[in-house]
């Protein structure tokens, strides 16, 4: 009799957490190492923010709350929902986790049953396929383009339809590419997920505010009010905000899913943390300024990153609308020699040979579901993303 759970043998650890570790491990070790690899703003928690938090503390609020929030953040969700989505929620509608994984880990555990199919358009985060495959459903990856900016087109989302599909997750803007949809986009989407009643939608709009060049962030259930009583719209103030230490994620919904969810939560972890809910609560009821004074220096860096990434010799990489990531592809890359006589025949051996020979610590394609190509992070110093890209170029021009 094994130890280790059936269930738990269907699922891997995130390679994204193993390859920051992995460069963690390197420069303790006295290793130069550039680690774009992590997906987490390198600016600092608003101050604003952090002094909620210390009022918090103060006044007391250190008890255990409601399993999936404090009215008082619930609240706040929903305003959120209406002034910048346009949609109407009840607090009764809300659910707040330990960070957005939890509320996706939730929704999946509360609904999908063996042998339901997960559409996942590809490239995708990483945990989407491990959580579908843990509850013993079947992730049913749905292949993008690099031609189409890696967006899903409407035909291939229709194609991938099965009558035994139970939810499609779709993340706009995209880790790992960082490409959005515009209004036009998600409506031809829409179209066609209101001809499938049985299909629910989980829309991760973590990275809502994290777009560019005037681009109009929009989210399913706003574009097609049809789909309103099938679709959990989940977010959270880890990106955005600059909170990802402090694990607070958010979703709304239909009342019977979100009451599953906190059925779900009440017998795993309870209530996420009282002082990070206060702190959340000023997030989103607070000034939003400092947003757009981070985006600003988030367009510089990914317009650096694309324009160093495209000198380089196989490389092509496109310019994504949001989030802060790049994803280009190294397919020119594949079947040439490093000096030391290794060949690369996948994205993986690129960014393993990229990391040994010149210490940059990016994540392979395929990891995300589609290679060959490799992530980038530029939530980091602009110093050293022009440093990455240059021994990234060295690297390339290296190759023969």
């Amino acid at each position: 009799m094994s130890l280790i759970s059936s269930a738990l043998k269907r699922i891997k650890p995130s390679q994204t957490i193993a390859i920051s570790n992995k460069a963690r491990e390197l420069k303790a070790a006295g290793r130069d190492i550039v680690a774009l690899s992590a997906g987490e703003p390198d600016f600092d928690t608003p101050e604003n923010i952090k002094e909620a938090a210390i009022a918090a503390i103060r006044r007391g609020e250190t008890k255990y709350t409601a399993v999936d929030g404090i009215p008082e953040l619930k609240a706040a969700i929903c305003r959120k929902f209406k002034r910048e989505n346009d949609l109407d929620y009840k607090p009764s509608q809300v659910t707040v986790g330990t960070g957005g994984k939890q509320v996706l880990f939730n929704a999946l555990v509360a609904t999908v049953d063996a042998g339901d199919e997960v559409l996942i358009p590809a490239p995708y985060w990483v945990s989407y396929p491990d959580i579908v495959e843990f509850c013993g459903g079947k992730p049913v990856p749905v292949m993008t383009t690099i031609e189409d900016n890696f967006k899903l087109r409407p035909d291939v989302l229709e194609a991938a339809i099965t009558p035994k599909t139970k939810w499609l997750i779709f993340n706009s803007p995209s880790n790992p590419s960082g490409a959005a949809y515009s209004f036009d986009e998600l409506k031809a989407l829409t179209d066609v997920l209101v001809k499938y009643p049985q299909v629910w939608i989980l829309t991760d709009d973590m990275y809502e505010h994290l777009v560019y060049d005037d681009f109009k962030f929009v989210t399913p259930a706003q574009v097609e009010p049809k789909l309103y009583n099938r679709t959990l719209t989940m977010n959270g103030v880890s990106k955005a905000y600059c909170m990802t230490g402090w694990r607070i994620g958010y979703a709304a919904g239909p009342e019977a899913l979100i009451k599953a969810m906190g059925t779900l939560q009440s017998q795993s972890t309870s209530n996420p943390s009282s002082i990070a809910q206060w702190a959340a609560l000023e997030a989103l009821d607070g000034p939003q300024d400092f947003i757009a004074a981070n985006n600003k220096v988030f367009k510089e860096r990914r317009d650096l990153v694309v324009s160093m990434l495209n000198q380089a010799k196989g490389l092509h990489c496109p310019k994504p609308e949001g989030a802060f990531y790049v994803f280009p592809s190294c397919a020119g890359t594949i079947g040439k020699t490093t000096p030391g006589g290794v060949t690369i025949a996948s994205d993986e051996d690129f960014a393993t040979q990229l990391l040994e020979a010149e210490g940059v610590a990016v994540v392979h394609g395929s990891a995300f579901g589609l290679g060959p190509a490799f992530r980038i992070s530029y939530a980091t110093a602009t110093s050293d993303l022009e440093e990455a890209c240059r021994r990234i170029q060295r690297f390339c021009g290296s190759l023969s």
